[in-house]
């Protein structure tokens, strides 16, 4: 869940990512990179400056002009974590979901058809987004250190912005819908709002990350609203946010077409830049309000 965060998520997916040739992965473009305890790449500098220990030299990092974001921080929420499948007693364990009632500590989150976890996807977008952000001058803050461990708890993931002091939150996740031909993304904010970041400023934040993400080419899953926002009371991660805050469900795992694109290393950057984008055109028009 400062000028705004989101957590549970902020949520893209191109038509004809699909090719007569497979996306190349992470793990297939470097294959001496670390890998999770799940053997997938854990998304370090590796895969993108070349090994050190190898003949390559690093290349620099791109620089890019000051943008808006510059001096702000932005809190990213991975959702899930590699561990939670093995401790149910942990992550079943009851928390306020931020209305009055309970919500489950945290789930496993989904996968693609061929076993793909849902929180390796969020992790890899997270390293990817972070150093794309911290290039452009902004700090940002993740709600876990690895994809290994168990939680944290939802309640958590909401308020972790705030202690930090972030200026808006997203929660990364893909969809995992039970139709093989449900396609796109959708961003969620929490409705009715329980304080003044939960209203207009996470709307906003919607919609810039919503347009930034079909102007990448990446289709709406109008399932949940014609402009691809969705607005829920249910999300304990939303309802405890005290910055603006969204949920970006970046795709549908189960669409075998969709999952190779949010597995692919192209498909992700073109995620990164796309949310990037949206961030930015978020943060200026907030500090034209006079609100950052």
């Amino acid at each position: 869940m400062a000028v705004a965060l989101c957590a549970a998520a902020i949520v893209i997916l191109t038509s004809g990512c699909a090719a007569t040739a497979s996306p190349q992965t992470r793990a297939e473009a470097s294959p001496g990179a670390a890998t999770t305890a799940a053997g997938q790449d854990d998304g370090n500098d590796r895969d993108r400056y070349g090994d050190p220990a190898g003949e390559e030299s690093p290349a620099a990092p791109e620089e890019h002009p000051a943008t808006a974001l510059e001096g702000m921080t932005i809190a990213i929420d991975p959702g899930h974590n590699g561990g939670n499948a093995a401790d149910p007693g942990q992550i079943n364990t009851p928390v306020p979901d931020g209305r009055g009632g309970q919500k489950a500590c945290n789930t496993t989150g989904t996968a693609t058809n061929d076993g793909w976890p849902e929180h390796v996807f969020t992790w890899e977008m997270a390293q990817l987004l972070r150093e794309e952000l911290q290039q452009r001058g902004a700090e940002v803050v993740l709600s876990r250190e690895d994809d290994e461990g168990v939680g944290p708890c939802v309640d958590e993931r909401g308020r972790f912005a705030g202690d930090a002091d972030a200026d808006a939150l997203l929660s990364l996740h893909a969809n995992g819908s039970k139709s093989a031909a449900a396609q796109g993304f959708h961003v969620i904010v929490s409705d009715p709002p329980l304080n003044e970041a939960q209203g207009e400023p996470s709307e906003a934040l919607a919609r810039a990350l919503a347009l930034a993400l079909e102007d990448a080419g990446r289709p709406i899953n109008t399932a949940y609203g014609a402009d691809g926002i969705s607005r829920r009371p249910d999300l304990a991660g939303l309802n405890h946010a005290e910055v603006p805050a969204v949920i970006l469900e970046l795709g549908e795992m189960r669409n075998a077409e969709e999952a190779a694109f949010l597995r692919s290393e192209e498909g992700q950057e073109i995620l990164a830049l796309a949310i990037v984008g949206g961030l930015t055109e978020w943060a200026e028009a907030t500090v034209a309000a006079g609100e950052g």
